[in-house]
Parts: C-alpha cells; sequence; structure tokens
C-alpha cells in the first residue's frame, strides 16, 4: 500500500521540492531508494510517519530517516492526545524557521532565548501548539509504549494466524511487512475482490455486531485532489486497491477472541458466496 519507489524518478519536474513518502498502516517504504532519488535530484524527504510511531526500517526509526518527519498523536493513532502531533528536524538550518511556524509566524523563541530584545512577526505560521493537558495525556501513553506497542502486535498476529487459512483458500489477502520494516500494527485490514464484495461483507459483519471500515479516498480523486493534484501515470493500483481495502477491530486491549471470532464470521460470509 505504500509508493512504488521505481515510479518516483519519472514524476519528477523542475517544479518538485521534496519526496512525500507515506509510511501506510506503520510499514515503511522503500527508504534506501527514495533517499538516493531524492539526493541524485537535491530534493527534501519529508515523512509522513503519522502511523509510524515505534516502526523502523532497517533499526532506524520512522520519521528520522528523511530530512524532515511528521508523526501523528489524533485520536485514531496508537498513541493519541486528540489532536496534535510532532515534527522530527534532521537538519540543525530548518529548526529555527519550524520553531517560528510553530509560533504563530514570531520570533518568540530567540526572544525566549535572550538571542533578540523583543519578538515581532516575521514569517507565515499558525497555532501549532498542544495544551499541558493534552500533553500530559499524551506523556502517560508514551511511558507505557512498549507495552501498548506488544499488545497490538499480538493482536496483529493473531488475526493474521487466525485469517491464513482463508488467504490460502484465495478469499483475501493479507498485509505483507517485508523484512527489514518492523511495524507497529497500527492497524489491520484485509482485501477483498472488489468494492461491490466489500460492501457487502461490511454489511454482513455490522448484522453481526462487528464495526468494520474502510479507508481514505484516494488524494487524487479527492474535491481538494482533483483541484491541486496530478496524478503522474495510468492508476492501475491506487483506486483498485482502495476499494478492496477492510480495517478490522484493532486497539489496545482488543480481547483474545476477537480475531478469532472475526475469522470465523469471514469464512462464514465467503463460504456463503460460493453457494
Amino acid at each position: 500500500m505504500n509508493i512504488n519507489e521505481r515510479l518516483i524518478e519519472a514524476a519528477i519536474t523542475s517544479r518538485t521540492k521534496a519526496i512525500v513518502p507515506v509510511h501506510y498502516a506503520g510499514v515503511s517504504c522503500e527508504m534506501d531508494e527514495i533517499l538516493e532519488i531524492a539526493g541524485r535530484h537535491h530534493l527534501l524527504v519529508v515523512e509522513d510517519a503519522a502511523q509510524g510511531v515505534m516502526s523502523s526500517w532497517k533499526g532506524k526509526a520512522l520519521g528520522t530517516i528523511g530530512d524532515l518527519g511528521c508523526y501523528s498523536f489524533h485520536e485514531t493513532k496508537n498513541y493519541s492526545m486528540g489532536e496534535g502531533g510532532a515534527l522530527i528536524v534532521n537538519h540543525p538550518e530548518l529548526i529555527e524557521r519550524a520553531e517560528i511556524l510553530r509560533e504563530k509566524g514570531t520570533n518568540r523563541s530567540r526572544f525566549l532565548r535572550g538571542q533578540v530584545d523583543k519578538y515581532t512577526w516575521v514569517d507565515v505560521g499558525s497555532s501549532y501548539l498542544p495544551s499541558e493537558l493534552n500533553a500530559a495525556y499524551l506523556y502517560g501513553q508514551l511511558e507505557a509504549a512498549e507495552e501498548i506497542n506488544a499488545d497490538r502486535l499480538r493482536s496483529w498476529k493473531a488475526y493474521m494466524d487466525a485469517l491464513r487459512p482463508l488467504q490460502d483458500c484465495g478469499w483475501i489477502e493479507l498485509p505483507k511487512v517485508p523484512p527489514e520494516c518492523r511495524h507497529n500494527a497500527h492497524m489491520f485490514y484485509v482485501k477483498v475482490k472488489d468494492v461491490e464484495q466489500r460492501t457487502r461483507l461490511i454489511r454482513f459483519l455490522k448484522e453481526r455486531g462487528i464495526g468494520t471500515a474502510f479507508h481514505y479516498v484516494p488524494l487524487h480523486s479527492s474535491p481538494a485532489g482533483t483541484v491541486r493534484g496530478v496524478f503522474h501515470g495510468i492508476d492501475r493500483y491506487t483506486t483498485a486497491e482502495s476499494n478492496r481495502l477492510l480495517r478490522l477491530p484493532m486497539f489496545y486491549g482488543l480481547p483474545e477472541n476477537v480475531p478469532v471470532m472475526v475469522s470465523g464470521l469471514l469464512k462464514e460470509f465467503f463460504a456463503s458466496q460460493t453457494m
């Protein structure tokens, strides 16, 4: 579900400023090749590691590999403060501007360090600072980050073990995690035949008390994407794979019987489809 690094170079133009790899579901993109392409074209690499806290690529934490990295602590993430996130800056020359953007476009941070005698507006910016209450709520989870991560990974593995027979029968496709990636069990999804089958499966599970959801509408076909974006090349996979994907219940403290129960319901559904 990640960017195809072999197609990046053909999409680069004279206007390109950065490559933004999205580590979908906390599984890393092919960062070695992406960094090599960026180096050849003098581009920044900005990692979208919103779903990647506690994940890594060849032992390196996601978000710390490129020039900049972005984490999310939104309510849907593994570690949450309701809203908010973090920016990882790997180049000293970018730190001051990041501070200015965070400080509503002012040089207030320099003022607090005694580097200027007054502060004023020097750039664009906005109100990005979380409250101390939000930060405290998050901090408690970060103190237990390994415990939370281990719990989610147990649930993820239980799903994988329970659903593998359905993949062997050709009914579903399961997530793939390359050996060089350490993921964080941000989500567990299956892929079915097409959007029509997915719609029937969602309804089938809902009638039996299991809430499921599909995921993002492809950016290029969203209202903003049609105005501001360009899809380079042929849409062979993005829309089709998006239409097949279904997220199963996954959260910290997921009861141990849920993966087996959901697997049984999926088996029941697909058995009824073949009659």
